[in-house]
């Protein structure tokens, strides 16, 4: 079956790896596909990324380029290009060839099975143990936390309907999560196995910090249930208090009185952590509002090699 395919992937500091992406793309998606085009958002790239993309673009019909004026992340590189595509079937994959082009077809079968996001999920994570670890916990989150639960894990490498990008054309956000916005569309996601290969040129951008930026992302900024966690642990630590109270009175009509300095300092070191803890969390959220109500931009073109909606 022929499909409308556009491609989106950010660029960040690939100025090495990107010819060769484009030399296995472009006949991979030709097997698949007579009309297709390609989109590489350069992400403030501090190389010379954004000249090769102007290169390939002048090569390739079927490439245009974008090019941000700052760095703004990944996922809004990522929203740029998925509302600059024009096919109906949308790829999004990695920079660095982990993802390779000739799994593309994988997706696109899926999804053809009825549904309306694709996940390829590689046979064998290729990154260091502590990584894999990590990964595999913010992608736990992601997807318990937003509802996610048919599909096992959650990877760049996506299928989607084009369809889907409606249910957040007005999201102006500056943080941003793609999977967030796509289970504002559609709970009809599905997952194929591919191979995943190891990075050719450089070293992930992505550490423990950014990693554990992404998971306090998800859970304060697309779901309410740390405030529910906080909630719940107040109320238990009320009723420990009550508890503990009912203790001290009782102690104190037996023996007259309760020595030991150790236990009263516990208990209130107990309830200031609670307390300290309770206040992080609505900080978060404070942070988010903040930063909302400054009207950010989720990203600004810069330039473009050629004409795209925007």
């Amino acid at each position: 079956m022929k499909n409308s395919i556009s491609v989106v992937i950010p660029v960040y500091n690939s100025e090495l790896i990107l010819p060769k992406l484009i030399d296995r793309l472009i006949p991979a998606l030709k097997n698949i596909s007579n009309t297709f085009e390609i989109l590489l958002i350069n992400d403030g790239s501090s190389d010379k990324s954004w000249q090769v993309v102007t290169f390939l673009a002048k090569e390739y019909r079927q490439i245009i380029g974008v090019n941000l004026m700052r760095n703004y992340g990944q996922h809004n590189a990522l929203l740029c290009g998925i509302r600059s595509s024009k096919n109906d079937i949308i790829i999004t994959m990695d920079d660095d060839l982990q993802h390779p082009p000739e799994e593309i077809h994988k997706l696109v079968n899926r999804l053809h099975e009825g549904f309306d996001v694709v996940y390829g999920i590689p046979h064998k994570q290729v990154h260091e143990r502590w990584r894999n670890f990590f990964s595999w916990f913010t992608k736990s989150v992601l997807s318990n936390t937003l509802g996610i639960k048919s599909i096992k894990s959650i990877s760049a490498f996506r299928a989607i309907k084009r369809d889907l990008r409606r249910a957040f054309e007005n999201f102006d956000s500056p943080n941003i999560l793609i999977d967030a916005l796509l289970t504002w569309g559609t709970n009809n996601f599905g997952t194929i196995e591919v191979n995943e290969e190891k990075r050719l040129v450089g070293k992930s951008n992505y550490n423990f910090r950014k990693l554990f930026r992404i998971a306090m992302l998800v859970l304060t900024g697309f779901s309410t249930l740390p405030l529910r966690i906080a909630s719940a642990i107040g109320f238990f630590f009320t009723l420990f208090g009550g508890g503990v109270l009912t203790y001290v009175i009782v102690k104190t009509f037996q023996e007259g009185s309760i020595p030991g300095f150790p236990f009263l300092a516990s208990i209130v070191s107990i309830f200031s952590g609670v307390q300290l803890f309770t206040l992080g969390i609505f900080g978060e959220y404070l942070a988010r509002i903040f930063n909302r109500s400054m009207n950010h931009p989720t990203y600004v073109i810069g330039e473009t090699t050629s004409k795209v909606a925007q």
